[in-house]
C-alpha cells in the first residue's frame, strides 16, 4: 500500500497542525486551540483523515474537526463556504474506504454522506463543536455535506 501523504494545498496552519499531530503519534494536535478574529478562543477535537485520490490513486491526509454520533465521528465538508466541495470529499464520492487516526487511535472507516432528519440532527451537533460553520453556510449555496465515519475494525 502506498505511504499516504499530506495533502497538497493545505493553509499553513493545517500543515503545521497535521505534522504535528504525526511527528507526536496523535499526542499533540487531538484537540486544536484556535482563536479567530472576533471569536473567542475555541479547543476543538481534530482527526486526521487520509482518503485515496480519485484521480491519482494516491493516498492523502486531511485534518479536520469532529463530532461524534455513537461509535462514529462526524465531518462537515464546508471548505469555508467555498462554492465547490473541498478535494477531500470529492475524494470519498469516489471511494468511501478511509483510514482515520483520532488520537493515537488508528482505524479503518466507510464515510457516508448523510441526509434528511440525520443530516439535521447532526449539522447542530456539528454547530456545537464548531460554530462557524453556521457562518460557512451562509456564504455558499450548496448544502454543505456533513459524513459520519462509520468505523470498521
Amino acid at each position: 500500500m502506498p505511504e499516504a501523504k499530506i495533502a497538497p494545498n493545505l493553509p499553513g496552519w493545517m500543515l503545521d497542525h497535521t505534522n504535528r499531530y504525526l511527528a507526536s503519534g496523535g499526542t499533540d494536535g487531538h484537540m486544536y486551540k484556535i482563536t479567530q478574529p472576533g471569536r473567542p478562543e475555541l479547543t476543538v477535537p481534530s482527526l486526521l483523515l487520509t482518503t485515496t485520490g480519485r484521480k491519482s490513486g494516491e493516498k492523502y491526509i486531511f485534518p479536520l474537526f469532529y463530532g461524534t454520533t455513537g461509535n462514529s465521528y462526524i465531518i462537515v465538508a464546508s471548505k469555508g463556504g467555498a462554492p465547490e466541495h473541498p478535494g477531500w470529499y470529492r475524494n470519498i464520492l469516489a471511494n468511501p474506504n478511509v483510514e482515520v487516526q483520532v488520537g493515537t487511535r488508528k482505524f479503518a472507516a466507510k464515510a457516508r454522506t448523510v441526509t434528511g432528519d440525520e443530516r439535521s440532527a447532526l449539522w447542530i451537533k456539528a454547530l456545537e463543536f464548531w460554530p462557524p460553520y453556521a457562518d460557512y453556510a451562509l456564504k455558499t449555496e450548496r448544502e454543505i455535506p456533513v459524513v459520519v465515519l462509520d468505523p470498521v475494525d
